[in-house]
């Protein structure tokens, strides 16, 4: 007697094992994960913390009218009414420089983690998926890139070519994306293993079309966690860089400010006090929201069955 074998049902079996659908779209994967950041209390705190420096950055203008490169009263005046933080060696008001000089930082920051983002995302998914000998290719890549010393590379660079905030935002882009492209690619080989996965490739879909619908959607939590540890990384090697004076002279930063405050510790404790607080509450904000989000992605992991693909970096 002829035996028929039913159909198979990939999206029953997908709800069966309680899998993340093959429909979850980017959206909504990247609010579930941003919606992660206010879970704990800590991760409420770094949304504070990193609303406070945004919109510090977008009304700058508003909040004082006085040009950060102006000068606007007597040099090395400490705190007062007209200067709410003081004056430095030039005279120039310091709260117009730390209010100003926020814009420069997130502008590198988050330039350097979209581009991180894009390159290391593309060569995880492509290498992962794909495997055998692009793999390999893209895997050797990385690891070249990743053993490159990032922060001397950026003064060598900065050294021949002049500062600017492009040539620094090229060349940490490009040297950032390694660590996440081994994140993205380990998740995804784990990933073209699921039953949806395999279903959509038995019913003839393309190789770029599984990528975009099925995989990417479920390596976008992991992959926005360690972007935000990244811009935290690039906040404190940008502030480096203007402290050792390499930043772009014609924008105002905190490391600027406090690499001119580094000969005046001892007679004006403001000049360094005031960024260092600036750098310290941005940093500090974006780590703790993507701490919050790794434990949200962790715990969804458990759910989805799969909690030991992939590490997290920074665990």
């Amino acid at each position: 007697m002829l035996r028929v074998t039913p159909a198979f049902d990939s999206a029953k079996l997908m709800r069966d094992r309680d899998l993340p659908t093959p429909v979850t779209t980017v959206r909504r994967t990247t609010f579930t994960v941003l919606a992660g950041a206010v879970e704990r209390p800590s991760g409420r705190l770094g949304v504070v913390l990193t609303l406070i420096v945004i919109l510090m950055a977008v009304l700058a203008p508003q909040l004082t009218a006085i040009d950060p490169f102006a000068l606007a009263g007597e040099s090395l005046r400490s705190p007062s009414p007209g200067h709410w933080l003081g004056t430095d060696a030039l005279g120039r008001d310091l709260l117009s420089g730390v209010l100003f000089g926020a814009r420069s930082s997130l502008l590198v920051a988050t330039a350097v983690s979209v581009l991180a983002f894009v390159c290391g995302v593309s060569v995880g998914l492509v290498g992962g998926y794909m495997g055998g000998w692009i793999d390999d290719v893209l895997v050797r890549t990385t690891e070249l890139m990743q053993v490159m010393p990032r922060f001397l590379l950026v003064i060598v660079v900065l050294a021949l070519f002049g500062p600017g905030l492009d040539r620094l935002v090229l060349t940490l882009g490009f040297t950032s994306w390694p660590v996440l492209a081994r994140v993205v690619r380990s998740e995804t080989m784990v990933l073209r293993d699921i039953d949806f996965v395999i279903a959509a490739r038995a019913s003839g879909a393309g190789a770029a079309h599984i990528l975009w619908r099925s995989v990417l959607p479920n390596v976008m939590p992991t992959a926005i966690v360690v972007v935000g540890l990244l811009f935290g990384q690039v906040l404190l090697i940008e502030a480096s860089l203007g402290f050792l004076g390499l930043g772009d002279p014609n924008a105002m930063s905190w490391g600027l400010l406090a690499g001119q405050a580094q000969p005046l510790l001892r007679v004006a404790w403001w000049l360094s006090v005031f960024p260092g607080v600036a750098i310290t509450v941005a940093v500090l904000g974006v780590n703790l929201m993507a701490d919050s989000m790794s434990m949200t992605v962790r715990r969804k992991s458990v759910r989805f069955g799969v909690a030991e693909r992939a590490p997290v970096a920074g665990d």
